[in-house]
């Protein structure tokens, strides 16, 4: 079954998701690629660009390059790691702004530590596909950053956004469906990632040290140890503000970890980290159900779920279940991972235009209002999917 999956995802890779950024979304007019597609398949070229989008675009096609060696890839992933340090990057401030107008100017200077963590996992990538100093030397920048301005020294964790001097920040929220709180589960997530990533390429003991420091905050603060979910929105002292459950983040965060935890090196961290990995991906499993992939989200305090099938929890799921079974020998899981891809491919995969859309509505209509490409809708999940079981298999 392993090597069903694997043919059938780097098919999908190759024919329905890389192609449909390169002929689609490459902005050869003004320079890296577009802000957005509609769902309706609507090229919008004066749409915004975000960091996050520009960020992601470069760690996709860097990893695919690494893994099968197109130079199609390649160019792709100079595009947009040429685009990231030329508009993106704050050569006065350091950091990335949050987003620019179509022309490369800066439309949101803030500094968005999400995004800066995005940037070091592209850029660090890069490094990685191609041995290229300039992204490492800006990756590692980049981690200076985080470490100097977001860092809390007296409560451990990171702060969620700045202005773009550094300064305090009204609204810090990622979106606006995000709760305004100094620490959340999301970006702590995503500071990990890159942070393991560029520890693949820069052995640096600071650096071993924060990403050791990282995995303990998960499993110390973030962890709710009577649900095995993730509570996602802190104050400053780490007290839980809202009783949500993320179930594709849930499952995402369960081989993020483990990932991490391997890469460090630590047995002890390790020994600690495996059976709360189990835990996090069986809570994940109360949003799965068998040929119906995974729900979106559950709110405890008024106890509305919303059943939304959306893309990224699904590809994130088919990982996290993968991951089960190539470190446990779970076959169960295994089976999970399959089903979960074989709903991807009855209901999100989009055949005629490529890529895959949003969602599935829980009224099982394909949600076509939202965006095919755009600041949140990147390759990165589904492709790194794909590139996750072509490696892992």
């Amino acid at each position: 079954m392993e090597s069903y999956l694997k043919q059938e995802v780097e098919c999908i890779l190759k024919e329905n998701i890389l192609p449909y950024w390169i002929e689609k979304m490459e902005d050869h007019e003004r320079g890296g690629f577009y802000g957005r597609i509609t769902g309706n398949e609507i090229l919008v070229p004066e749409a915004e660009k975000g960091a996050i989008l520009n960020a992601r675009i470069l760690w996709t096609f860097s990893a695919a390059y690494r893994v099968l060696k197109n130079e199609e890839y390649l160019n792709a992933a100079q595009r947009a790691k040429d685009y990231l340090l030329k508009y993106f990057y704050d050569g006065e401030f350091g950091g990335v702004y949050w987003g620019l107008d179509c022309e490369g100017n800066p439309v949101d200077t803030k500094k968005q530590i999400y995004a800066l963590g995005f940037a070091i996992y592209g850029l660090s990538e890069f490094n990685r596909a191609t041995g290229d100093q300039e992204a490492l030397d800006y990756a590692i920048k980049l981690f200076e950053s985080i470490e100097e301005h977001s860092f809390d020294k007296e409560k451990n964790g990171y702060f969620e956004a700045f202005t773009r001097e550094w300064g305090e920040i009204a609204d810090m929220r990622l979106s606006e469906k995000d709760a305004n709180e100094r620490k959340t589960m999301n970006t702590h997530l995503h500071i990990l990632e890159p942070y393991t990533n560029l520890y693949r390429v820069w052995k640096d003991e600071r650096l071993k040290g924060q990403l050791k420091n990282l995995i303990e905050v998960f499993l110390d603060k973030i962890l709710d140890p009577k649900s095995g979910h993730l509570n996602l929105f802190f104050d400053e002292d780490w007290n839980s503000r809202f009783n949500i459950v993320s179930y594709g983040h849930d499952i995402e965060a369960s081989w993020l970890i483990h990932e991490a935890a391997i890469e460090l090196g630590d047995a002890e961290i390790l020994e600690r980290v495996v059976p709360v990995i189990k835990r996090i991906a069986e809570a994940a499993s109360e949003g799965y159900s068998l040929g119906n992939g995974m729900i979106y989200e559950m709110n405890v305090t008024d106890n509305h779920t919303d059943t939304d099938r959306h893309w990224w929890v699904q590809a994130e799921a088919v990982v996290g279940y993968a991951n089960l079974y190539q470190h446990f020998e779970d076959e169960f899981a295994l089976s999970k991972a399959i089903d979960c891809w074989e709903y991807i491919k009855n209901h999100l995969l989009d055949c005629k235009n490529g890529e895959w859309f949003w969602s599935v509505r829980a009224d099982g209509v394909v949600n076509r209002e939202d965006d095919k490409a755009g600041f949140w809708k990147c390759p990165y999940h589904n492709g790194r999917m794909c590139l996750e079981l072509i490696e892992r298999f």
